[in-house]
């Protein structure tokens, strides 16, 4: 009698769609699948394939359905394969998804990720479809395994959800009201990161620079949060001063703040604190007070302006990046040009720029004055020429700077042409380099001096000035002949591709 056939574990693959949480949110799924056992598919076929998804772009339920039904046959010829959707649209569309493809064995919303790997065990069992969709959040994503793509670089959750009524966002309704994790709890995270390697971190919220607010008042907060605020400063403030105490954490970002959440306080614990780095992601949306005051932004054009001009007179250096939506409900021609008007006094280093589209759920959707598409592409046209035109000339101004560069895994292109390497300038600007003559690692620090600007990036061309080998090139190197995965690096700055995905935490809606 023949032994019986061994039988290996379970695959996966996981499709990601839309912000940076979602992208979060998958390192988790990845964590979690990997702790019950299943491995990365690689490039075989996988038995499970999750769809971690985005509800915030029209059309997106479309686009979700046909990568289903191109999943079906695929499914049919692989016995056992399981597909479970996930996110944003799945927490949405609960009801609809299974009806629509009764291929689907698990839907699983943005509050309950952590259940994944017993839904699919669940459903394998009885042979049918489970839907799991909690209204509230179960169990916070950090405190849950995860597989992060990047040795170097980390995500690190310090809230969910959002108390704001953007009238174009249907976050707040997916997500849930803002909750807070504790500072204890957020520091012991970021100290195992570093311990384990990573050496920049971008703290990440729907709205991270009102942290502290879903302790609700101060007198009822944690004793930790109290002390954070002591002297009167924000937690959000207190936080970034605390991470700059973390030995061995060389950077710190953070996306995306809200302007009206924007203190004084902020700012100069960015300017103070050596580790945070000089950039800043502030989401506009719209020059004109008319179209913020429609959109519920609770900011105006003076408001925003004199945001920026403090962070430059605090921050020299600093690279201001932005979201813009062109062609919102009601939108006039002078009001776009209050938004060119922005665009050139704020001078942004790059711009994610938007055209408004209608998100099912949200008010905006069905606000009168829906603008032609014709005239908001001719918008978007002018908005995306201005923009790179400044990215450009501000670019221009770092010619000869001498900049110590992250390097990053995955990052340009036309590298292998040019012998290049690609990295990360403090500001976060992309930057491309002459590969130095000692190996260098994803990871590493190398100190260059910058030839040449284009609109996107810069190039460094002359011999590296030095090269600095770190425990994070230390941890890159020890991942080795692991399946790779996603950067964490921002991505390219520009025109986007047709029906783009937000690019940063949820944003188009921060």
């Amino acid at each position: 009698m023949s032994a019986p056939m061994e039988i290996g574990p379970r695959t996966y693959e996981i499709r990601t769609y839309g912000c940076q949480m979602n992208v979060h949110d998958s390192e988790r799924l990845s964590g979690l699948l990997e702790d019950a056992g299943y491995v990365r598919a690689g490039d075989a076929e996988p038995d499970v394939v999750v769809f971690n998804t985005c509800a915030v772009r029209e059309n997106a339920d479309n686009r979700l359905y046909g990568n289903l039904g191109h999943l079906r046959p695929v499914k049919d010829g692989h016995p056992g394969m399981q597909i479970a959707v996930g996110g944003c649209l799945a927490q949405k569309d609960r009801d609809t998804i299974v009806k629509r493809a009764p291929w689907v064995d698990v839907v699983f919303g943005t509050h309950n990720i952590g259940s994944l790997p017993v839904l699919l065990e669940r459903a394998r069992v009885q042979e049918e479809a489970q839907v799991e969709i909690e209204e509230s959040l179960v169990t916070f994503p950090s405190t849950l395994p995860t597989r992060r793509e990047s040795p170097y670089a980390a995500w690190v959750s310090i809230s969910v959800g959002c108390n704001n009524t953007c009238t174009f966002c249907i976050v707040p309704s997916l997500r849930g009201k803002e909750r807070d994790r504790r500072p204890g709890e957020i520091l012991a995270e970021v100290e195992a990161l570093v311990a384990d390697g990573v050496h920049e971190i971008t703290l990440l919220g729907q709205n991270v620079n009102a942290y502290g607010s879903g302790f609700g008042s101060l007198a009822t907060a944690p004793e930790e949060v109290r002390e954070m605020t002591a002297g009167g400063q924000s937690a959000f403030a207190g936080l970034l001063r605390a991470c700059g105490d973390i030995e061995g954490l060389e950077r710190v970002r953070f996306t995306s703040p809200h302007p009206k959440d924007f203190t004084d306080d902020v700012i100069a614990a960015m300017a103070e604190t050596p580790n945070v780095m000089p950039s800043l992601h502030m989401p506009l949306q719209s020059g004109a007070d008319a179209v913020l005051k429609a959109m519920r932004r609770s900011y105006r054009q003076e408001r925003y302006l004199g945001i920026i001009e403090k962070v430059r007179a605090a921050i020299p250096d600093a690279a201001i990046t932005t979201d813009i939506i062109v062609g919102f409900p009601g939108e006039t021609e002078d009001d776009f040009q209050q938004t060119l008007h922005v665009v050139r006094e704020a001078r942004f280093s790059s711009a994610f720029t938007f055209q408004y589209s209608k998100r099912p759920g949200t008010p905006a959707a069905t606000m009168d004055g829906q603008i032609p598409k014709e005239i908001v592409q001719e918008r978007y046209e002018r908005l995306v020429a201005l923009q790179e035109e400044i990215s450009w000339a501000e670019n221009k101004k770092q010619l000869g700077r001498t900049l110590e560069v992250l390097v990053a895994e995955g990052e340009g292109r036309k590298d292998g042409a040019t012998r290049r390497l690609s990295g990360r300038a403090p500001d976060n600007r992309l930057v491309h380099f002459q590969a130095p003559d000692e190996p260098v690692r994803p990871g590493d620090m190398v100190t260059v001096e910058v030839t040449y600007a284009a609109p996107h990036h810069l190039v460094a061309d002359k011999p590296a000035r030095s090269v600095r080998r770190t425990r994070a090139g230390d941890a890159w190197e020890a991942r080795q002949g692991r399946p790779k995965g996603v950067t964490l690096g921002m991505p390219s700055i520009g025109r986007p591709a047709p029906a783009p995905q937000p690019t940063s935490a949820c944003s188009a809606h921060s």
